[in-house]
């Protein structure tokens, strides 16, 4: 509890009303707790005997939810304590848990005078239930309180521990409002945001999905880039170049037909080109292999892909091709002896020193085995190894029995057959639902797949367990604003598209009355603000993902349309957008800059040069509050008044460059819907880049 807190345990509740309740003391450290059975409900009077339970309308299919059914796993909420706080903002956190579950939830209540009758509700796979700082003011900042659980997957916990919230925040606020709630995910919670607005009504009035995958975006997504990394490792510095602002534009330049091949086959399946300036990135370089853990998925759900990637016609591990050559170099099945155990202060193994290592570059994605110097087997361990050294650095995980048996002498075998089969496993997984345009690649003129097809499509199997059951049909119950980003390689920024058009195809034409795709351009997947080697060329997204759930609320609740969706085209599976503002609505600002009136200009060290940028919003949406300039093209920003807050900007800077080298200056610029340029909240920002090639005098 920080210095700023100050708790206070709320007694033990009477009842009150018609709400039947059960209570009981858990701890009298923690406080109290109060058991909400299924009969406490928004309906007065309603028991336990008249609600049916939460079914599904198709046998084996997801889970139809509403206010007056009761969930049959999560039917008991449980108040394991309620505490007042002034950090970070006053409110009261309300936690609790699901009677014979481990789900827990939070609530998050601010003040009643703030408070304007909702609720934001963020989900994602991996989190708990403790909401953010950050999340808990904004919510406040909206006159909402926060919802989060610890959910996992789906979205049954949500709807349970959001139905909960209503009651709790009407007897908290003594309200009888209607209390409208907003549910949003990223990345895998879009997934459950989808379900959950799919399949569900009267839970939550509205939705924002941002940076959304679809049915074949896992492991697929991941899978390409994987197979790209063998392809064009040496090369991608090349292709940073080409698309990096002042470059040739042409990223296909100086690659042999192989590397040309491979370019082209990401391209169309979605990968962004521009995303390249960050081939590290992209090509998951700072990865033990790039493919998150998949391998050992597939192992499981697959187990004979290895073996006929290696051995069938049809897979790049026998084709005859420049490609098929290159995955061959790549295997590897390497033995080596040990020549020294290392161990630590006690006495356990840690590495191995090896005789020998694999001649391949890239020994990433290995599986290892180790044996006796008889050849008998010990088991299987995991590790990274250091080619340089001949270390294998053994993960804390292996069993115990496994590290004992080692000794010198012995031999550790290392095979890679499994992480190189994987990065084509793409090829062999084309969807069967239609609309899926990025996968035409892999059909011939008669729509069939060039390639043998797996029996098992993985990709909508972990979307279906992720969201919660069959979803992405666009059936949406309540407004929706999905937030997609153009240098989103983890999640492509045409699976928004495929999404919008089920959406349409789904509702009609009338969907805009519901719906909206709104794009943010120089900003990718990660939901972290941009720093270090991201900064110069990427933009946070959270201010647009902000005022997306503040626009939703206001077009339930007000009948206040939100800005329009972003208009683009999409080519070879690369969307493009308008130039101008006025045409490319959404609510991000557009920065036009130019050094000299140029994107590259090549001057002698010591030269003034001159940048200027015109800056602009889409009309109604807000006003500009900040410039920022970054001329050496580090991140590292700084502030320069430019005049009153408006609509549309226009600056001017210059900067001398003393030193040689290519540059890329940046100016950020950002918008606030009220013009307020102190609001930490719904800043949204976009940027201006060029290129400065300084040369000796």
């Amino acid at each position: 509890m920080t210095r700023n807190e100050q708790a206070h345990e709320t007694p033990e509740s009477s009842p009150s009303g018609t709400l039947s309740r059960r209570r009981f003391v858990r701890n009298a450290a923690v406080g109290t707790a109060v058991v909400l059975g299924p009969s406490l409900t928004t309906v007065a009077n309603a028991s336990a005997a008249s609600r049916p339970q939460c079914t599904a309308p198709v046998a084996g299919g997801p889970v139809w939810v509403t206010p007056d059914c009761d969930d049959p796993v999560y039917n008991q909420a449980v108040i394991d304590s309620e505490t007042d706080l002034t950090s970070p903002v006053p409110h009261r956190r309300v936690s609790g848990h699901f009677e014979g579950t481990g789900k827990k939830f939070t609530l998050y209540l601010p003040p009643k005078k703030q408070w304007q009758g909702r609720f934001f509700q963020k989900v994602y796979p991996l989190q708990d239930e403790n909401a953010t700082d950050g999340a808990i003011a904004f919510g406040a900042s909206a006159g909402a309180y926060t919802v989060q659980t610890n959910g996992g997957v789906g979205y049954r916990v949500e709807a349970a521990a959001a139905k909960f919230s209503r009651t709790y925040a009407a007897r908290y606020y003594s309200s009888s409002r209607r209390i409208h709630g907003y549910i949003y995910g990223g990345s895998g919670g879009s997934y459950q945001t989808i379900g959950a607005i799919e399949n569900t009504e009267g839970v939550w009035d509205g939705a924002v999905p941002f940076v959304p995958g679809v049915p074949s975006s896992i492991p697929n997504n991941f899978t390409v880039r994987a197979l790209a990394r063998l392809v064009l490792r040496d090369k991608a510095p090349r292709i940073a170049d080409a698309v990096r602002p002042g470059g040739s534009g042409d990223p296909y330049t100086g690659l042999d037909q192989v590397e040309q091949d491979m370019l082209r086959e990401a391209t169309l399946l979605g990968v962004p080109l521009r995303a390249w300036e960050d081939y590290a990135y992209v090509l998951g370089l700072s990865a033990p292999d790039g493919l998150l853990g998949f391998v050992s998925l597939l192992r499981t759900v697959d187990p004979t892909y290895a073996d006929d990637f290696w051995s069938k016609p049809g897979y790049l591990g026998t084709e005859q091709s420049g490609l098929g050559d290159l995955i061959r170099a790549a295997r590897i099945d390497h033995t080596a002896t040990i020549g020294q155990v290392i161990r630590d202060a006690q006495n356990r193994p840690t590495g191995l020193v090896l005789d020998s290592v694999p001649s391949q570059p890239d020994t990433t994605g290995l599986d290892l085995t180790a044996y006796q110097a008889d050849g008998t087997k010990i088991g299987t361990l995991s590790g990274a190894l250091d080619a340089a050294t001949h270390t294998v650095t053994l993960d804390s995980g292996n069993a115990a029995d496994t590290l004992d048996a080692l000794a010198a002498g012995g031999k550790l075998a290392m095979d890679n057959r499994w992480s190189i089969a994987f990065r084509a496993y793409h090829r062999h997984q084309v969807p069967t639902r239609p609309g899926f345009y990025a996968w035409d690649q892999y059909r011939g003129p008669d729509g069939r797949p060039l390639y043998p097809q797996r029996a098992l499509q993985v990709g909508p199997m972990l979307s279906a367990s992720t969201s919660g059951g069959g979803t992405h049909t666009g059936k949406i119950n309540g407004k929706v604003i999905v937030v997609a980003n153009l240098l989103d390689t983890d999640a492509f920024p045409w699976q928004a598209d495929w999404y919008r058009t089920q959406v349409k195809q789904a509702l009609g034409a009338g969907y805009q009355d519901t719906f909206r795709l709104w794009l943010n351009d120089n900003a990718d997947h990660l939901e972290e603000p941009p720093t270090g080697t991201r900064a110069p060329r990427l933009v946070d997204y959270n201010g647009m993902l902000q005022q997306a759930l503040r626009d939703v609320s206001a077009w339930v609740e007000k009948g206040v349309a939100p800005a329009q969706s972003t208009p683009y085209t999409v080519h070879d599976s690369q969307m493009a957008v308008p130039a101008s503002a006025s045409r490319r609505h959404g609510i991000q600002p557009v920065v036009d800059l130019t050094a000299e009136g140029r994107d590259r200009i090549e001057v002698p060290a010591g030269t003034p040069v001159t940048f200027t940028a015109r800056i602009q919003l889409p009309p109604g949406t807000g006003r500009i509050v900040s410039t920022e300039w970054d001329f050496d093209g580090t991140g590292d920003f700084t502030a320069r008044p430019f005049g009153p807050c408006r609509q549309t900007v226009e600056v001017r800077a210059t900067f001398t460059y003393g030193t040689p080298g290519t540059y890329l200056p940046s100016l950020r610029a950002t918008a606030q819907r009220d013009g307020d340029p102190d609001t930490p909240f719904t800043r949204v920002p976009n940027l201006g880049r060029v290129r400065v090639v300084v040369r000796q005098k």
